[in-house]
């Protein structure tokens, strides 16, 4: 669900090419992203899950899947260890 939300949101924010995100070893670098652009991608999460990322620029040297990994460790961490679900609208809803 997140990296559904990550990719969907850098297709179509950042214009990525969705064919990008079939690489395995696809690294965040590798997107091509500015500083901005990332750091925008990164306030979205925040908005949506009520939180704020510790150190935004560690993700540059990652790889896709890691920042994937470390965005949804930040977001349990927030929320006693569940990941929220994410409406229609966008609001979080507590998942069990």
């Amino acid at each position: 669900m997140l990296e559904q939300l990550i990719k969907d949101y850098l297709v179509t924010q950042a214009k990525i090419d969705p064919a990008k995100f079939d690489q395995a070893d696809l690294k965040v670098a590798d997107l091509g992203l500015d500083s901005l652009t990332l750091v925008e991608m990164l306030f979205e999460i925040e908005d949506r899950f009520g939180f704020q990322i510790a150190d935004p620029m560690k993700f540059q040297n990652m790889r896709f899947t890691e920042m994937v990994a470390s965005i949804e460790s930040e977001v349990r961490a927030n929320n006693e260890g569940k990941l929220p679900q994410i409406d229609a609208l966008g609001s979080p809803t507590q998942a069990p």
